[in-house]
This record gives C-alpha cells, sequence and structure tokens, in this order.
C-alpha cells in the first residue's frame, strides 16, 4: 500500500475545495516583489490594475482563500536560510485553494519553492492531501505511517518522478515535519498580450498557526502581518513592465523583503509547537 493505508484510501480522483480556483503551472522561474500598503489604499491600487490587467478568469468573484502548511527541520533550517539570505535556499510546502475542510483524497499541490540568486523557481504535482502529507512528513506521525516512494511514483505521471524523489529526499535529509501554515484571502490579477505572464496579487488577512494542521478549518489564526495592512505581489518572468514601476512610483509603494512563513515563525516568538515535541496526527 502506498503509505500503509487500506485499499479504501486508495488512488482516487483528487477532489478539491469547491472554490473554482485552477491551480498554476507545474514548473516556473519567475522574479517576485513584495510591497505592503494599508488596506484603505487598496482601491486605489485595484482600479489602476483594473486599466491594463484582467481579474484572473480563474478566480471566483471577489477573490479566494489561500492555505498553506509548510514544513521544516525540528530546528527550523528553512526557516534560518532564509534569514541568512543563503542564495540557494528551498522549501517544502503543501498549498490548497477555496473555502472548506479538506479529506484525505482532496487536491492539493505539493511544492518545492526555492530561490536561486533573485529568482524564484517553483515545482509543484498535484496529489492527494494524504499522499502529499506522508510524501513531507519524514516522521510518518501526520499520517501513521511513512510514504512508500516507489508505489506513489507508480501512481503519478513519469514526468513528475523526479519531483517525487527530490521531496522526499529533501523531507529526509532536513528531517521536514509539519511547522506552520499560512492562511489569506487572495485577489489576482493578470497581464494580457505581451504582457500575459505578468501577474499581481493581493492578500487580505494574513494570519497562521503553529498546530492543527487540517487545512480549511476556520480558526482565528494569529495575525502574522500588521491588521489592516495587505500584501501586494508583483510576479513576472522575465522583467516588470515599466507601467508597473511608474504605479508603485506613484502609489508610494516601497519594496519589502518578507515571507509569509517566516512572519508565522516569528508570530510564534521562533519558538512554534509543532517543533518542540512529536508530531500531531492529522488523519
Amino acid at each position: 500500500m502506498l503509505i500503509g493505508m487500506s485499499n479504501q484510501t486508495a488512488i482516487k480522483p483528487a477532489v478539491a475545495a469547491a472554490s473554482g480556483v485552477k491551480t498554476s503551472p507545474h514548473r516556473f522561474n519567475r522574479f517576485e516583489i513584495k510591497y505592503l500598503i494599508p488596506e484603505h489604499e487598496v482601491p486605489a491600487l485595484r482600479e489602476q490594475l483594473a486599466e491594463r490587467m484582467y481579474t484572473d478568469p480563474l478566480s471566483p468573484p471577489g477573490g479566494y482563500r489561500v492555505e498553506s502548511l509548510y514544513f521544516d527541520s525540528p530546528d527550523l533550517r528553512c526557516y534560518t536560510e532564509k534569514i541568512e539570505g543563503l542564495k540557494f535556499r528551498r522549501k517544502f510546502r503543501i498549498r490548497s485553494y477555496g473555502e472548506g475542510v479538506l479529506g484525505p483524497n482532496s487536491k492539493v499541490s505539493a511544492e518545492i519553492k526555492q530561490r536561486v540568486n533573485k529568482v524564484t523557481q517553483k515545482r509543484r504535482l498535484d496529489l492527494p492531501f494524504i499522499y502529499a502529507l506522508a510524501l513531507g512528513d519524514s516522521t510518518g506521525v501526520a499520517v501513521g505511517e511513512r510514504v512508500d516512494v516507489d508505489k506513489l511514483l507508480a501512481s503519478v505521471p513519469e514526468v513528475q518522478h523526479n519531483l517525487v524523489r527530490e521531496i522526499a529526499s529533501f523531507a529526509q535529509n532536513y528531517r521536514l515535519r509539519p511547522i506552520a501554515t499560512t492562511k489569506y484571502h487572495r485577489e489576482a490579477f493578470v497581464g494580457v498580450d505581451a504582457e500575459a505572464s505578468s501577474r499581481v496579487t493581493i492578500d487580505h488577512g494574513v494570519s497562521g498557526r503553529d498546530r492543527d494542521f487540517l487545512l480549511g478549518q476556520d480558526f482565528d489564526d494569529r495575525p502574522t502581518v500588521t491588521p489592516g495592512i495587505a500584501v501586494v505581489e508583483i510576479k513576472c518572468d522575465e522583467r516588470v513592465p515599466f507601467w508597473l514601476t511608474d504605479m508603485t512610483a506613484q502609489l508610494e509603494m516601497s519594496v519589502i523583503r518578507m515571507s509569509k512563513y517566516c512572519q508565522t515563525i516569528e508570530a510564534f516568538n521562533n519558538r512554534p509547537a509543532s517543533a518542540l515535541g512529536s508530531v500531531d496526527p492529522i488523519f
């Protein structure tokens, strides 16, 4: 069996939360620039974006919920590498989109996100939540048993085999375990024509927690960005369009360096409960 469970949890068509949100491409490089702006300035930003970009056609009206579960070592090695500014660093996360508590077969994105100098690289595969958890949790406690990589490989397309192996190796070498979540409500805008690869997101109510890692629950998580402040990200494959640069200057938006995952760790005084003891079962 894939991770030591009965046939009733064998591979089925993955069921996503009823969000209407489609996930991003499975492999890409890009530049990401972040800003913090007060919520009362968002309408002006939204108005300017609407003149040159489309609201993401894959998004439900009004945006959608994004929740991510991040994995790290007990000594928070991934967090430390980010804070120390290593030119090459990476992390593993599971991301879900939309509302509703996830079940074992709910569709999630299992992602390696890495930074190489100034370029962000992402590789992802879509898996049932329970298999993504087993793949990233080196302890095996989250779902009751460690993943059987060979059997997981038999269930995914061959083009994704190297990524499965990489995640499994990363999890074992770093002793990864579930550590923290991030959660927010996202508005997304996409470029058109020659700027079709450009994307701008506005994230509201950024929060997180360091326990209870079943995704989709309606907890009042701890704010990890100051309430009343939104996180704006400009994401481009090659260069930022000049009009976007001019817009940020006109709106007096200042570039910041931040990680939502690191914000969660710091919100718990760099001592998240998930790193201090045994891993809590999720399924």
